[in-house]
């Protein structure tokens, strides 16, 4: 379809053609710029633009609701009625729907739900890129090459539905990462930032982060494989608290699946997990971190349901004061467990009440490890959510509230539940970028983390 058709023109067409019971549209207008560099030199740059139509249509039956889903991209006007005939042929075709619920209702229309979608361009790195010329300067001055891309995407969604929702939410999302090499690439360093708008984030001051890295890692140090006292900054209890929170939807906690199961029965809810006061939390509303007020699913899953779209978000604690609080549902599964309805979350903060930076926690370390950030994190045990993954780009070992150089890499096996248990102290939270999973969440906010006895599990080549 034209790009010259404005994306509600789309969702209130589909919704015209559709002869099912319930139809939910959703149309994602996105458009996106990017930087990318190597060696202090910009290599590429480029804006791309997009668009997403998504029609669910639900069919009532003796047996129940069934739904039936098509997402395609680039329909033409002429491919428009194919697609919601080709959603209602599928609901038609599927068997009730075990998630079925009436179609949302109620939630007040976006006032700029008719306006044309919001966008972005190269424009929005206008004061970023003169001072990633001056980044790159210092580099080459001080003997080290800068590698990295800074990434911005807006994403206008509109959802339509046959109850009267008109909803519209765009989300803005800025992702800017930079690796320092020695020229001999023996020494590496990397550092993130999350960003609505690359006006809050200076590549200069990453490259002076990057350059006292650096200077750690010119003595080398092995360590075995073993249990250290570790510093985890805020970028890696990102990722693990990230991945907790996947893992924290009620149906499968009631059913016996996972780390929030009860043993013999029942959830974790009301179990203290941590004796620091730490809240994890998400709401939309959060500043510098909003997120979509109302359910956006182009799918159903453990923890989503395409028959909630447009239902509202709330703001939640999922963790209060270190005692558990809240599991995801949905509507269908808060029937199925008793449960609150606790919608999905766009973002996610941890709160501990700390007011200590992560330099101010290496100072009063007396032997232990500072870690950069983690990668390549995958599942080992769902019963008790245990982790393994590998560190990256630099561990550091601290003496006397000193660091002192940069030790090899290592495998990990953890919880992050279990980690939780065992934090002896939370930092101040930040804003920070989870590096693992920032293709999929960059809205994050937490503390760096003292862990008394990390499991480094076995010593990795890995950089």
């Amino acid at each position: 379809m034209s790009r010259s058709t404005k994306p509600h023109e789309i969702v209130e067409r589909a919704l015209e053609l559709s002869t099912a019971d319930g139809c939910v549209v959703i149309a994602d207008e996105e458009s996106s710029a990017n930087l990318r560099w190597a060696g202090n030199a910009l290599t590429t740059n480029g804006v791309t633009r997009g668009r997403t139509l998504t029609v669910i249509a639900t069919v009532d039956g003796k047996e129940g609701t069934a739904s039936g889903v098509v997402s395609r991209s680039a329909v033409t006007a002429d491919e428009l009625e194919e697609l919601v005939r080709s959603a209602e042929a599928a609901a038609r075709g599927a068997g009730p729907a075990e998630d079925a619920r009436p179609l949302v209702t109620g939630t007040p229309a976006s006032p700029d739900f008719t306006d044309a979608p919001a966008e972005t361009g190269s424009a929005v790195f206008a004061d970023f890129a003169p001072a990633l010329g001056e980044a790159f300067a210092r580099a080459r001055a001080g003997g080290r090459e800068l590698y990295g891309f800074a990434h911005h995407e807006l994403v206008s969604t509109y959802v339509g539905t046959s109850t009267g929702l008109r909803l519209r939410h765009d989300q803005p999302t800025g992702t800017l990462e930079l690796n320092a090499k020695s020229p001999d690439r023996r020494r590496s360093a990397w550092a993130g930032r999350s960003t609505r708008d690359f006006k809050d984030v200076d590549p200069t001051v990453l490259d002076a982060e990057l350059a006292v890295r650096l200077g750690w890692a010119e003595r080398k140090i092995d360590l075995p494989a073993g249990r250290y006292e570790t510093l985890l900054p805020p970028t890696a209890v990102a990722d693990l608290m990230i991945y907790q929170m996947w893992s924290a939807a009620a149906r499968d906690a009631v059913e016996g699946r996972t780390v929030f199961s009860k043993p013999g029965g029942g959830t974790r809810l009301g179990e203290r997990l941590t004796e620091l006061p730490l809240t994890l939390r998400s709401d939309p509303n959060a500043p510098g971190l909003e997120s979509a007020p109302f359910v956006v699913a182009h799918s159903s899953g453990d923890d989503a349901s395409v028959f909630d779209n447009g239902l509202p978000v709330p703001a939640t604690e999922w963790i209060k004061d270190g005692v558990l609080s809240r599991l995801s549902t949905t509507r269908h599964t808060a029937g199925l467990t008793g449960l609150p309805l606790s919608p999905g979350f766009g973002n996610l903060i941890l709160d501990g009440g700390g007011e200590k930076s992560l330099d101010e926690m290496v100072a009063e370390t007396e032997r232990g490890l500072l870690l950069t950030c983690l990668w390549y994190i995958r599942e080992v045990d769902p019963a008790t959510l245990l982790l393994t993954g590998l560190t990256r780009d630099g561990v550091y070992l601290v003496e006397n509230g000193q660091v002192v150089g940069e030790v090899n890499n290592f495998r990990f096996n953890e919880s992050p539940v279990d980690l939780l248990s065992r934090a002896s102290e939370a930092g101040r939270t930040e804003k920070t970028l989870p590096r693992e999973w920032s293709d999929w969440f960059t809205r994050a906010a937490m503390p760096a983390v003292r862990i008394p006895d990390f499991n480094m599990s076995s010593v990795s080549k890995g950089v």
